[in-house]
């Protein structure tokens, strides 16, 4: 409802190098929220409050709308300002992730985009049910939302950027989140003006709303800050989002074009009682909603423009309703006005000149071939599908896959199976008609073999290095997960992660294993996983956090099987410095629930510590056998221990020669070494005679193509398993 022709209008940002305030860690405004929801809907207005604390920001802004009312008066009766021409918006998503699934899919954000349209352009079937009192107000804004395909370098790219980094949890400050996008995405770094492109931000944590944005205003409006923030959970209506959520884009892009809460200036329902005013005389006075109350009246006296007592407008997108469908006539001229004034930066970006120049306005051609798979590790004998993301218009695709079958494909998606142990190179070759891109990815898929026996025990004896098919390590960003001879519970090698040195809290770090065959245990026995942890915290309140996650399936699923916070780890003790633990500092954890489910030969377990200002962390004695939790690592049966002990194979990464050092307990003992490839294919055979005491061993590799090998090192009846990769 309009009652004067001047009111402020939500502002979210200021310029590139404005802060939005301390957000992390604050009480969530319950008048802010809908029910059942844990995040505050929209707070642009309270991101205003704190702009208007600034004085010359607040002259300026209140003289721009001042301007804008007075143009909004000026068109009154024109239909070129709802009628006619229809606008396009090109649009950028920066998908800000730490591996996680926030990292939301194609499919998802064109499902964000697809929706946009359809609200924008009044398509949704759902204006049939609109309350009868608005069925002659609704209207379609004429408004359209295209991928730009011109990153701001000339470059083709997909309209989609990917960064990754810890930042996306931490919304306290979204000129970082922004920082972090223009220093790290995947296609240009550097500025993505916001006079060029509606720039939608979507991340994990954007400090406590759902979503937030900047209305027109001239003081930053060539600036990246002149965007959308988005959690991905309010992105589109599938992958990590669904349908109740899926029109919080089409609010804030309201926002975006100069629309007020319906029930006026302020983030909260109610709290203006029927005083407030959106600036749009077509939307009844109203309290506002946070629920679905489609005949609501809340201001039943303030209602001079009807004349007679008229319901609440619910059912308008610009409420907190969950039934919002519609925009009002009034509420269309404005957004309409609001595209074409060229202070805000707003008239450039729906131009014909910045239109070609992002690629918005030409015909798509194919300019990249590009695909990408779930996970690119898995076991023999499985399946996996690859997704074609080939820019900007394939037609026609032509794969290959080494090792897998089929060895080729034409088919836009295929699934294809991996039987054989090894690493392998996939192609895709994509075409538009006229176009052709090739995608060619050495090594991308790797087979992992069968997994050994039980016990299983690790304690990183072996090598100073975590190779595959072992153990993988993933890395969102700083310190990752090496092999370490500073420390140690068993011997004198551990796993470490130099937590101490971690940049930003939120980084995620994973030691995840190979495949490990369960299939031998029985009910009668069960299973058990035992390890032993080092950690301290440097202060009483950092929060990191050490997950163990289990799966049956290879690594296609993870399930979290044991949680240990910062407090539980440390017992309270904290370490200013860089800490490595004594022998005393020691703890040993036993995972008891690995159940039935897990009992095959694809089992896999994986250590994720979640970074949260903590120091280093320490893991050592993997041990899985079958039985009940045992203080002292479990190792009867296992086939790598024998005379032999203190082994390592260096350098790795191999050039021309490995050297194996170990220690012998008897002299004259026999030892033979099998360089073998994935699939136990023996390529070379050496036998000794070690000396009591320090042996040191070398074997050449210059011979063998690059990748990853093993060396079995047999002595009598024992046996360990080492691992190397040749450059």
């Amino acid at each position: 409802m309009k009652k004067q022709f001047y009111s402020l209008l939500g502002i979210s940002l200021l310029s590139a190098t404005w802060s939005f305030g301390q957000q992390q860690g604050r009480i969530l405004d319950k008048s802010n929220m809908r029910a059942g929801e844990d995040v505050e809907y929209c707070i642009t207005h309270k991101k205003m409050n704190e702009l208007k604390s600034n004085p010359q920001f607040a002259k300026q802004y209140a003289k721009e709308q001042q301007e804008f009312e007075n143009l909004m008066l000026a068109k009154k009766g024109d239909n070129s300002t709802t009628k006619a021409t229809v606008y396009t918006i090109p649009v950028v998503f920066h998908i800000l992730h730490n591996g996680g699934s926030e990292n939301i899919s194609k499919d998802q954000i064109l499902s964000a985009l697809s929706i946009l349209n359809r609200d924008y352009a009044m398509l949704n079937a759902d204006t049939s049910s609109i309350q009868a009192p608005f069925q002659a107000l609704k209207s379609k804004v004429d408004i359209k939302f295209v991928l730009a395909t011109k990153a701001p370098n000339g470059a083709c790219f997909s309209g989609i950027t990917r960064t990754q980094n810890a930042i996306t949890n931490d919304g306290s400050d979204g000129s970082a989140q922004i920082t972090a996008i223009v220093n790290g995405n995947d296609v240009f770094n550097g500025n993505w003006p916001g006079n060029k492109y509606l720039n939608i931000y979507v991340c994990k944590e954007i400090g406590g709303a759902a979503g937030y944005t900047m209305l027109p205003a001239g003081w930053s409006a060539n600036s990246m800050q002149n965007g959308i923030f988005i959690l991905d959970t309010y992105t589109g209506s599938i992958g990590t989002s669904n349908l109740g959520s899926s029109r919080a884009l089409t609010h804030e892009v309201g926002h975006w074009l100069n629309l007020d809460h319906v029930w006026g200036g302020n983030n909260n329902p109610g709290s203006a009682g029927c005083g407030g005013t959106d600036g749009v005389q077509d939307t009844p006075a109203t309290q506002g909603s946070t629920v679905c109350n489609p005949t609501a009246n809340t201001c039943s006296t303030d209602n001079a423009y009807w004349g007679f007592d008229q319901i609440d407008n619910v059912e308008n997108y610009m409420d907190y309703s969950y039934c919002s469908k519609m925009f009002t006539v009034g509420q269309v001229a404005r957004m309409r006005t609001a595209i074409t004034v060229s202070s805000t930066g707003r008239a450039n970006v729906i131009s014909a000149a910045n239109l070609l120049a992002v690629g918005a306005s030409t015909p798509l051609t194919l300019c990249t071939a590009k695909f990408s798979t779930p996970r690119t590790v898995i076991c023999a004998g499985e399946s996996i599908t690859f997704t074609d993301e080939s820019f900007n218009a394939a037609t026609g695709w032509t794969w290959t896959f080494t090792g897998g079958s089929p060895a080729s494909s034409t088919v836009q998606n295929p699934t294809i199976t991996y039987n054989t142990p090894g690493t392998y190179a996939v192609q895709l070759q994509a075409t538009d008609g006229s176009n052709n891109n090739t995608a060619n990815v050495p090594s991308y898929i790797t087979v992992l073999p069968a997994g050994g026996n039980l016990p299983f025990y690790e304690s990183f004896e072996s090598s100073m290095t975590l190779n595959s098919p072992n153990w993988f390590v993933y890395n969102s960003g700083g310190s990752a997960w090496t092999v370490t001879n500073t420390a140690a519970k068993t011997g004198t090698n551990s796993a470490k992660l130099d937590n101490f040195s971690q940049a930003s809290t939120g980084q995620i770090d994973e030691l995840i294993s190979g495949p490990i065959d369960l299939s031998s245990i029985t009910s009668g026995t069960g299973v058990t996983l035992s390890f032993r942890y080092g950690y301290r915290k440097k202060i009483s309140s950092n929060t990191d956090l050490l997950k163990v996650f289990l799966s049956k399936d290879c690594g296609e699923v993870w399930d979290v099987r044991k949680t240990l916070t910062a407090t539980t780890m440390s017992g309270g003790s904290t370490a200013a410095s860089a800490w490595t633990p004594t022998a005393a500092d020691w703890v040993t954890v036993h995972v008891t629930n690995v159940t039935t489910a897990y009992w095959n030969d694809n089992f896999r377990c994986k250590f994720q510590v979640t970074s949260g200002g903590g120091n280093n962390v320490y893991i050592d004695d993997i041990n899985i056998y079958s039985g009940a939790p045992s203080e002292n690592p479990v190792t009867a049966g296992l086939a790598d221990l024998g005379t032999v002990a203190n082994i390592n194979l260096f350098p790795n990464p191999a050039d021309n020669e490995v050297q194996i050092s170990f220690s012998s307990q008897t002299g004259s003992n026999e030892i033979k070494f099998y360089v073998t490839d994935l699939t136990g294919k023996r390529l070379q055979q050496h036998s000794i005679n070690a000396n009591e005491g320090n042996n040191l061993v070398y074997i050449a590799t210059e011979n063998l193509s690059a990748g990853t090998y093993l060396i079995q090192m047999v002595d009598g009846t024992s046996q360990r398993t080492l691992t190397f990769v040749k450059k």
